[in-house]
């Protein structure tokens, strides 16, 4: 691979030109910001984070630039016959790329507030050590162990939170601010706390159980690294609807006389429009009615929504007069 290409850069790009190139080419191939590309963004990812990591390094970076890609891991290059021979690059030299979800997320931290997961989870590992201590390194046979206090400051599993939302909050998308107090140890070992306002943005189609993860916005214990702080959506109980799936399900009860002779019912969507149902067919309780694509916002095919389902109660009258009675048996024929 051609790492300087890959960056966009030119071969006596610095430091900073190679930041603001892999800032932007990470965030534009992002998987998560690109759901449908599914896995050409992952290799266009993958790439990009590797040859940052790569050219970042003035070590790695010297070995490329020699050696090229087969002499970063320790592969003779094309048309060489030893690999223990000088000319065919440093055989001891084993250079394994890191993940570049860690590595973009170690990137990011001082930029970007937080990141978000959907379905995969992506960046919030269950238990997380340093970045700096779990991503892999370079190695080669004077390879420097690291320091005891690399080797100690490890990252608490992140603090979560319940975020609750409301139906019309999570079908549209919206910014909630929320209040946080974390403690934060100092060098002398006192704890501090701290108060902030965060902003989360929710977006439309996220369900219950979504996250939401702020890096190091939770406690930071005395000789670890700070918690992240994940927020996990919940869902308030709703007057009219309830999600299933990416169905939006309706209980509507409707008296004798509509169900057999037929209504029209008006609804209002959870983006508050009006919508009108006309009931034609004689509904018997637990009879349905589906609209499509007036449910749930699915997320991973933008403006495609799940289906609308209305299922009827019918309501029975509790008493009827002799008259009543007779004229139903002659309307029934019966």
């Amino acid at each position: 691979m051609d790492y300087y290409n890959i960056l966009k850069v030119n071969r006596n790009a610095t430091l900073e030109g190679l930041k603001k190139s892999y800032r932007r080419l990470a965030r534009t191939w992002h998987p998560d910001k690109n759901p449908t590309a599914g896995a050409e963004a992952e290799a266009k990812f993958k790439q990009i984070t590797e040859a940052y990591e790569v050219l970042s390094d003035p070590e790695k970076r010297a070995v490329y630039d020699q050696y090229g890609e087969e002499g970063l891991k320790g592969m003779p290059p094309p048309g060489s016959y030893s690999r223990t021979s000088t000319a065919a690059g440093p055989s001891n030299f084993r250079y394994n790329p890191s993940d570049p979800d860690d590595f973009f997320n170690e990137f990011m931290a001082s930029n970007k507030p937080y990141t978000f997961d959907q379905d995969r989870r992506r960046f919030q590992p269950t238990h997380r050590t340093s970045a700096r201590n779990s991503r892999s390194e370079a190695s080669s046979s004077s390879q420097k162990e690291p320091s005891t206090s690399a080797r100690q400051l490890e990252k608490p599993p992140p603090v979560e939170k319940t975020l609750m939302c409301s139906l019309e909050e999570l079908y549209n998308g919206t910014k909630k601010k929320m209040k946080i107090t974390r403690n934060v140890a100092k060098p002398d070992g006192k704890l501090e706390v701290e108060t902030e306002v965060l902003q989360v943005e929710v977006l439309p189609g996220w369900k219950r159980g979504t996250k939401v993860t702020f890096d190091n916005k939770g406690d930071t214990p005395h000789g670890y690294l700070s918690q992240d702080l994940t927020f996990v959506i919940d869902v308030k109980p709703h007057d009219t609807y309830t999600l299933e799936g990416n169905n939006l399900l309706v209980s509507q009860e409707i008296g004798l006389v509509d169900a057999l002779a037929g209504t029209t019912i008006d609804l209002k969507t959870l983006d508050g429009r009006s919508l009108p149902v006309s009931v034609d067919e004689v509904v018997r309780p637990g009879h349905e009615i589906v609209i499509e694509n007036e449910g749930w916002p699915i997320r991973k095919e933008p403006g495609k929504k799940g289906s609308l389902r209305i299922r009827f109660d019918v309501t029975f009258p509790t008493r009827l007069s002799s008259s009543q009675r007779a004229a139903i048996r002659r309307i029934m024929g019966s």
